[in-house]
């Protein structure tokens, strides 16, 4: 994953693409994948009340790939999310990343934090993983994948969702949480927590956390991890001692370089653990 200054980077097509405006400017760490031997863009995906806009990549050749769903922040399906698709079609997967609050709103145009919220307050659990289920039969369809191999990450919100997920489609072979809160207050349209699932959760997860981050308490942490001790899932939790929240967000200040390659090895670990 080669890194590139943060001139270059604004100099190339995929900036078009966007960052949303709440995050500007682009960190100098940010990362930057080549599309070279691969298929990458959007694509649309069919759901029950119309088209989902998605981004999609995978390699130009080949057949039976494994499959990743990869689930954004608030920020929605930007340069970063789209950047790490290709990583993961550097690896031999389709990966696709579906942008999951479309009907509530297009984020990427926002310019704050607190325009961005009220959208993503909208969006119902139960539409989430219809749109994931709709998001993994069409990778089977039209992008080659191999629908016994599935598995899926996210980041922040998409941390969450991976978890919610796992408890739902018990097809997924494994997931990767970055971040994402397990506890919180629930309603109509956020029902249950990871917490509320871990006892009964079959889906193997790994879920990646940060010791500094002030968002998700380490006391949460531990009751997922209480939590987990029932489940037959084989679950795991790591916790990186001194990262702060987003620390994989290499577009971000929060980006913390040694513990996010750590992170990327142990995901990739953890898919091939469980076949895929």
């Amino acid at each position: 994953m080669p890194e590139i200054t943060r001139r270059q980077f604004i100099a190339t097509a995929a900036f078009a693409s966007g960052f949303a405006l709440a995050v500007q400017p682009i960190a100098s760490s940010t990362i930057m994948t080549s599309s070279d031997g691969l298929i990458a863009g959007a694509v649309k995906i069919p759901v029950k009340d119309g088209e989902m806009p998605a981004y999609r990549a995978m390699p130009a050749t080949g057949t039976n790939f494994p499959i990743v769903l990869v689930i954004h922040e608030i920020f929605g399906v930007h340069a970063h999310i789209e950047d790490v698709c290709r990583r993961f079609a550097k690896l031999g997967y389709v990966a696709i990343a579906p942008q999951l609050f479309t009907r509530q709103g297009d984020v990427l145009k926002l310019s704050s934090i607190d325009e961005i919220r009220p959208i993503v307050a909208k969006v119902p659990d139960v539409q989430v993983m219809s749109d994931l289920d709709a998001t993994a039969a069409w990778a089977v369809k039209n992008a080659k994948g191999n629908p016994a191999k599935l598995v899926t990450t996210g980041f922040c919100w998409g941390g969450r969702i991976v978890w919610l997920y796992a408890a739902h489609n018990p097809k997924v072979k494994a997931g990767v949480a970055w971040y994402g809160r397990l506890v919180g207050d629930t309603n109509t349209l956020m029902p249950k927590y990871p917490v509320d699932l871990a006892s009964s959760l079959k889906v193997p997860v790994l879920g990646l956390y940060g010791g500094k981050d002030t968002g998700i308490p380490l006391t949460t942490v531990e009751q997922m991890r209480d939590r987990l001790k029932s489940s037959s899932s084989k679950s795991e939790i790591i916790v990186y001692p001194d990262a702060p929240h987003a620390f994989f967000a290499d577009y971000r200040p929060s980006y913390r370089e040694a513990d996010a390659k750590d992170g990327w090895q142990r995901l990739q670990a953890w898919f091939k653990q469980h076949g895929a």
